[in-house]
């Protein structure tokens, strides 16, 4: 059973009388399941994906949000769920926005898993893994946008479509849904919704990162806008990620490791006493605090390998020393990839270009898998992805679901996010992937 439906959910409180005649007709069709009604206005681009000014509801919205117990009845016996994702499925044949967000800042997914309504959830689940391959397959492959802004579809004044047509609801608020044939539906491209301030907050970049300056401070470590770069809550992921990495923590194994940051995972790592350990670190600040006086990967931790050349802290970009390593012949049994400021594009880079002639025959890659960790379903999306690519790559990949206490970790700026103004974390589940060669 879906969960109960609150006021916010009534069509009352999302489609408003206020709403264009234009933009509310398409939202009623798909708020009552008219897939017949729908289709005939969804022939001209950008009309699948319109919005409601003020709430921001899109006909994907509408059509799972009125599965609610309190919107439809019919829900009891598993009608109203099948006649929605008819309706869903109209919407991304016609080119609905999986992603976008509403006043609430919910994606129609998001929506969805509130309800509990898991099949019009896989529907967006599977139509946003359609939208990222295609946009790699077009070499356009960006990070998901958890909460998709469109910003360069809003009008220079702010102002959306206003049709000066039926607004969609009589004098006591109810719908009047009117046939395709008694309706011309003129949307305009703009669209006046100004979605919430994105959870994440400003995008960072690699090129600003380096260029930042990085705190240690109280078990994390932060850059100089207050974005959390690592943090100490994330030591039992990185305590799984090596136990996955080398089972039974065997010693004398050769490793890699992409991003020191705090030096939990290479604390970790050395432990197991490696044979050889190499370490790749770009910002000038934590390879600074990697060679104080309190660090145990200093010249001394390099001076005491087994072998020359063994233990190594390699500064730079990763992107620069990597083809080195490879064009040397190095070779490793774990390899793991933690960077920060750089998005999911670099990681894809680095496990189809580089990780297959790095890696061991019998070797482990793994990454710290933050994708899309801001909301469930963008999660969810980038699972499907990365195995996808990394299948691709020629590897395979396990995964191993770990519970996250969230007990300090749910308020924005509060416990363990006290000081920091980047929450990149937001779930209960952390999804930790293990990748082997095929074959």
């Amino acid at each position: 059973m879906a969960a109960p439906a609150s006021n916010s959910d009534s069509v009352e409180a999302r489609i408003p009388a206020s709403c264009p005649g234009s933009i509310s007709q398409i939202l009623y069709h798909a708020w009552h399941h008219d897939a017949a009604g729908l289709k005939p206005l969804l022939n001209v681009p950008g009309r699948a994906s319109v919005q409601e000014p003020t709430t921001g509801e899109t006909p994907l919205h509408a059509a799972i949000r009125a599965c609610t117990p309190a919107n439809r009845s019919a829900l009891d016996d598993g009608e109203g769920e099948a006649e929605a994702a008819a309706v869903v499925r109209e919407l991304f044949m016609s080119g609905a926005i999986w992603n976008d967000v509403d006043s609430n800042d919910e994606t129609p997914g998001c929506v969805a898993a509130r309800l509990g309504l898991k099949d019009l959830y896989t529907l967006c689940v599977e139509a946003g893994v359609r939208a990222e391959l295609l946009f790699g397959l077009l070499d356009g492959y960006e990070e998901l946008e958890s909460d998709d802004g469109e910003e360069e579809e809003t009008g220079e004044d702010g102002e959306g479509a206003q049709e000066d047509g039926k607004e969609g609801e009589d004098a006591g608020g109810a719908a009047e849904i009117e046939s395709a044939e008694d309706v011309e539906v003129v949307v305009d491209s703009d669209r006046a919704f100004v979605p919430p301030k994105r959870l994440n907050g400003p995008d960072v970049n690699s090129k600003d990162y380096l260029r930042s300056n990085l705190t240690y401070d109280d078990g994390k470590l932060v850059d100089s806008d207050k974005n959390g770069v690592m943090m100490a809550w994330e030591t039992s992921i990185m305590r799984s990620s090596v136990e996955g990495l080398l089972p039974g923590l065997a010693a004398g194994h050769k490793i890699l490791n992409i991003g020191f940051g705090m030096g939990i995972i290479d604390t970790m790592f050395a432990e197991t006493q490696p044979s050889k350990h190499h370490i790749i670190e770009a910002h000038p600040a934590v390879l600074e605090h990697v060679n104080g006086p309190d660090s145990k990967f200093s010249k001394d931790w390099e001076a005491s390998s087994p072998v020359p050349g063994g233990y190594k802290v390699h500064g730079g970009k990763w992107q620069d020393i990597v083809p080195k390593l490879l064009e040397g012949g190095e070779t490793y049994d774990a390899i793991y990839f933690d960077t920060f400021g750089e998005d999911y594009g670099q990681l894809r880079m680095f496990f189809t270009e580089y990780v297959p002639g790095l890696l061991e025959e019998e070797g482990r890659f793994g990454f710290f898998n933050g994708l899309g960790a801001d909301r469930k379903i963008c999660y969810d999306v980038y699972t499907q992805v990365v195995e996808m690519h990394l299948s691709d790559a020629g590897l395979d990949v396990e995964w191993q679901v770990l519970d996250v206490d969230m007990n300090d970790m749910k308020t924005e700026g509060e416990g363990e996010w006290e000081g920091v103004k980047r929450r990149y974390w937001t779930l209960d589940k952390y999804r930790l992937p293990t990748c082997t060669l095929l074959g």
